[in-house]
């Protein structure tokens, strides 16, 4: 172990991560880049598919495992025998934090329940990763797609009328990122209090709190927000144009600063005009002012807009696609791309966590792992378990 290592904040946590899919799985991550010690549970799976089904799903869910399961140790345990569910108790029973993203109830049959394992282990931090916290929906099934529609994000996502989920896992995410934070702070209170609790992450209380804003907009206003495809009102220029070489870009101008900095670098007579000096006029001018600066920005290519928002310091962004950003010349200039192994042995670049600890970016302990890579190291470990890859007790 470096010393690097050995100075992440989390370092000398353990954590049993038994989830599969997305939520769950960045909760686990999260901590692991911090220095926890994770412990990813698979089940033995079938011929072909071993270990956790999320390894092997296509199509948009392709990236779902090597994405959120980097820096992890994989222990395959078969949880319909007795050796396998007694050798997952005997690891809960050292553990700091059991991550769990099963359905209600689906853990208390097996004594995996917070209210069984904290009677043997009262220091557990035990997080639930669920579609719904405590409520009158909390037996309800979810998905990214179902609480973007409960909540609004899919109605201020898409086209007036055409309600859109976001084009990415963004609750999925955010949720996981939100267990991990409960998680922190269980440990801290614990550091007082000597005692763990369970935590609970919410799907559809994370989408909420993602359109907190348009509700607050609604109440202040009294008006109905339309879609964010409609434009927004409250700034002038906050949009995507043309360019003339086939391209696209964004740029926002929000304040009366930016508005004078962005006719200084055009020098386009025609943006002059009093009438559109402040945010407000502009705003409420938009029907003949996009048009017009849709028309000035298409005579000029990408690079020059780029250069010119630059220059200026105007908010500005080519329209990109996400495997651009394998090439982005900041992200892998300041270390936000981590290698990381594809199924295939293929070596890939996947953005890390977005921060930094007093400069340092946060890197790749341990590659995605192989289904149950860690199975006997890990097993070797508990009084009385020495057991192989396939659950045999030895």
């Amino acid at each position: 172990m470096t010393e690097n290592m050995r100075m992440l904040p989390l370092h000398g946590l353990r954590i049993v991560e038994m989830t599969h899919m997305v939520m769950g799985p960045v909760a686990g991550l999260i901590l692991a880049d911090l220095g926890a010690d994770v412990i990813k549970i698979e089940p033995p799976g079938k011929p072909g598919q071993v270990g956790d089904h999320t390894r092997y799903l296509k199509n948009t869910g392709a990236g779902f495992f090597a994405a959120c399961n980097r820096n992890k140790q994989s222990v395959i345990l078969d949880l319909d025998t007795e050796q396998g569910l007694e050798a997952l108790k005997a690891l809960l029973l050292e553990a700091d934090v059991f991550i769990e993203n099963f359905r209600p109830d689906a853990l208390a049959a097996r004594g995996l329940d917070y209210s069984t394992l904290s009677q043997t282990n009262p220091g557990l931090i035990y997080c639930s990763l669920k579609g719904f916290l405590d409520g009158p929906y909390e037996r309800r099934t979810a998905l990214d797609e179902v609480v973007q529609m409960m909540s609004g994000l899919a109605y201020m996502t898409g086209p007036v009328g055409r309600p859109l989920r976001a084009g990415a896992p963004v609750n999925d995410m955010m949720g996981g990122m939100f267990g991990a934070i409960a998680v922190m702070a269980a440990i801290r209170e614990r550091d007082s209090t000597g005692g763990g609790q369970h935590v609970k992450s919410g799907l559809f209380e994370n989408a909420a709190w993602l359109v907190s804003t348009h509700m607050l907009q609604n109440a202040i206003s009294g008006d109905e927000p339309p879609p964010m495809s409609a434009g927004r009102r409250a700034w002038g220029i906050y949009d995507v144009f043309d360019t003339s070489d086939g391209r696209q870009i964004f740029i926002g101008v929000v304040t009366n600063r930016q508005w004078a900095l962005f006719t200084r670098a055009l020098a386009e007579p025609a943006l002059l005009d009093p009438q559109w000096s402040t945010n407000n006029a502009r705003a409420q001018d938009r029907g003949a002012l996009i048009p017009l600066v849709g028309t000035l920005l298409a005579r000029r290519s990408l690079a020059e807009l780029q250069t010119l928002c630059e220059q200026a310091g105007l908010p500005f962004a080519p329209i990109a696609r996400p495997w651009d950003l394998f090439d982005d010349p900041h992200l892998n200039a300041n270390g936000s791309l981590l290698p990381t192994t594809l199924p295939d042995g293929r070596i890939a670049k996947v953005p890390g966590l977005p921060i930094q600890l007093d400069g340092r970016r946060l890197g790749v302990r341990c590659d995605v792992p192989q289904p149950g890579e860690h199975t006997e190291a890990v097993l070797r470990t508990l009084p009385g378990y020495v057991k192989t890859v396939h659950g045999e007790q030895g």
